[in-house]
């Protein structure tokens, strides 16, 4: 079941897989295997979010299929995490945070954005790294 974001921004996904594939290209313009930023509602769902990076998978029609990233350690409270459904993936660091703090993608949960929704192109995910999440992701989600 999609959720509408608040802002229009992000959702949650829908019944169409998306086409997923690995193309970043450092255009200024948001591509597959690309950390991008934009605003990512709260779970809640009540029309609060926050300015986020997220990793860009694939597309469906005009939209962008992304899974979130945060530099909070899900590992020290894992067994919660799990509980709750959450499952989170070590992806390391890279330009998407200037301080290059360790990060972690979100694998159970992925964002639908409006391509108005992308700020700004954070860096490239290296490729091996992104298949490994998409392969994690598609125990999860249906991803072409």
């Amino acid at each position: 079941m999609w959720r509408r974001g608040g802002r229009g921004a992000a959702r949650s996904a829908d019944r169409v897989p998306p086409a997923v594939s690995y193309a970043p290209q450092r255009d200024g313009q948001p591509d597959p295997g690309e950390v991008v930023w934009a605003w990512v509602p709260y779970e809640e769902n009540d029309g609060r979010g926050k300015d986020r990076p997220v990793l860009l998978v694939g597309r469906r029609r005009r939209e962008w299929i992304g899974l979130m990233l945060t530099s909070k350690d899900h590992d020290r409270d894992a067994r919660e995490e799990a509980r709750a459904g959450r499952r989170w993936m070590d992806v390391g660091t890279g330009g998407w945070d200037r301080e290059r703090r360790p990060s972690e993608v979100r694998l159970d949960r992925v964002i639908v954005l409006d391509p108005t929704a992308i700020r700004r192109e954070g860096a490239s995910l290296d490729r091996a790294v992104f298949d490994q999440v998409v392969a994690a992701a598609r125990e999860l989600h249906a991803l072409d």
